[in-house]
């Protein structure tokens, strides 16, 4: 056990620079970046994202010596033309991009595994500080898609697994395979159109998580608030992942009631409900349960970008999506290492909790 762990481990480190190594050199072909944000505000054009012109390369890796003149400065940027190559020079090295890729990239490896992720370009405050500020939103999303999640799923997937082959068994696998196509920010933009003043009906409410003015609400009209303006998000995220939890535990449950055990308890005479649950149930939640810290990580942090973004929630997967927007780089950077840390380390306890559920596994005897 303790050889597996410390292996995993080690694994993380090559796991994590490999990531942040692949995203460094996508970066450095990516058009548009900070200086060129900048210089777009400066002129008035600011779009958020400009491209750089034609032969220019990429904003993390100016190529412009300091004694480069004035026209090969300016050729670099869109929108330099006609400013002073020394403040655009300043620019660069504000935003650290006069120094090459190679040591811009070892530097950064160097900050992240001492967990100093530097501070946002545009925001003027550090990417751990912004992170704690948007995590509460998130994990508010994903604790509760979880929980809504299996306590869907494992009830209908324990019928449609006892039903086998039933019409209840099938119109409910249609529905489930048809919601697992829908994507789910096309059902939220679905569920606005019908629910939130769309067209439709006006009942829900279009962005936030609580109403103006929450903080002097009445604690209990605080919680039907909060519920009234997550129903939507919540709904639209966890539409996806019913499906997959669902079939999980109908297939679980499957591969147990044919085992030789269950048959043996039938025939001393237990009642169908003492053998599902008395028998079968325990083996058949193995994995369901394990695959718990996984689902919630996936949940917490893949499944809320196009979410937060659709319904205006001010979490993490919104913070991400303008970070890429804006070349916020500090803040893509430091959020992709804690969001594949945090990955690589829920796997490693899903792992273990397998085994602590089921003593008969035994990943140490496996290759790694």
């Amino acid at each position: 056990m303790t050889g597996y762990i410390a292996r995993r481990i080690l694994l993380m480190f090559p796991t994590l620079l490999g990531i942040l190594f692949v995203s460094f050199v996508v970066v450095q072909f990516a058009p548009g970046g900070p200086v060129e944000r900048v210089l777009a505000q400066l002129s008035g054009a600011d779009t958020g994202g400009t491209s750089r012109i034609s032969g220019g390369g990429s904003d993390l890796g100016p190529r412009g010596q300091v004694g480069a003149s004035a026209d090969a400065v300016s050729s670099k940027y869109r929108g330099a033309q006609g400013l002073d190559p020394d403040f655009i020079k300043k620019l660069e090295a504000q935003f650290g991009f006069d120094k090459p890729a190679p040591e811009r990239f070892a530097l950064m490896v160097w900050n992240f595994s001492r967990f100093d992720f530097g501070k946002s370009y545009f925001r003027d405050v550090s990417v751990i500080q912004l992170i704690k500020e948007k995590l509460p939103v998130s994990m508010s999303l994903g604790i509760w898609m979880t929980l809504l999640t299996y306590l869907i799923s494992i009830p209908l997937g324990i019928r449609k697994a006892v039903a086998d082959g039933s019409k209840f068994d099938t119109w409910t696998s249609a529905m489930i395979i048809i919601g697992f196509a829908i994507p789910g920010f096309l059902f939220a933009i679905l569920l606005i159109i019908l629910l939130a003043g769309g067209s439709f009906l006006n009942i829900f409410p279009l962005r936030g998580l609580t109403s103006d003015g929450w903080a002097q609400f009445p604690w209990y009209w605080k919680i039907i608030d909060y519920f009234w303006h997550i129903t939507l998000p919540l709904v639209s995220m966890a539409l996806g992942a019913f499906a997959t939890m669902t079939l999980l535990t109908k297939n679980s449950f499957l591969d147990e009631i044919r085992k030789q055990y269950v048959m043996t308890a039938r025939a001393k005479g237990c009642s169908e409900r003492q053998v599902l649950y008395g028998h079968i149930f325990r083996n058949a939640m193995l994995i369901v349960i394990a695959g718990f810290p996984s689902a919630f990580i996936h949940a917490f942090f893949s499944g809320s970008l196009l979410i937060e973004t659709i319904f205006s929630l001010d979490g993490l997967g919104l913070l991400g999506f303008e970070s890429v927007l804006n070349r916020d780089y500090p803040v893509v950077f430091g959020t992709l290492f804690i969001f594949s840390l945090v990955g690589l380390v829920i796997n490693l306890i899903s792992d273990l909790t397998y085994m602590w559920i089921d003593p008969r596994i035994d990943f140490e005897a496996r290759e790694v």
